[in-house]
């Protein structure tokens, strides 16, 4: 399994968090549901650092090397301000109430 990190710094761009989460409700979301090899995408945000970005967990290092959606890159402005992959170790689940973790967070907590 590989892991990757991907950070936007927003300072330069005309997108917002309170824009891009619109594209994720939009758009991103369902499109990346459907790519193939992915386990989990996290998008995540950092407003005091006017920062952008997702935790993806792959199911190999092919999967995740595989060519990916530039759409938010060209939303944004650019590549991503930094990029990390990384081999995975281990990983568990803890105990919990939800049903799956597909499709919660803070963009979609109104649809």
């Amino acid at each position: 399994m590989r892991a990757v990190v991907a950070w936007w710094d927003l300072d330069g761009s005309a997108q917002t968090v309170d824009s891009l989460r619109e594209f994720l409700r939009e758009e991103a979301v369902e499109r990346w549901a459907a790519f193939p090899g992915l386990l989990l995408k996290v998008w995540i945000a950092d407003r005091e650092r006017n920062r952008w970005g997702a935790f993806q967990l792959w199911e190999s290092a092919e999967a995740a090397a595989q060519p990916l959606s530039t759409r938010a890159a060209e939303l944004i402005g650019f590549l991503p301000t930094e990029r990390l992959t990384f081999e995975v170790e281990a990983t568990t689940e803890g105990i919990h109430q939800l049903p799956t973790l597909a499709r919660l967070g803070v963009a979609l907590a109104d649809t």
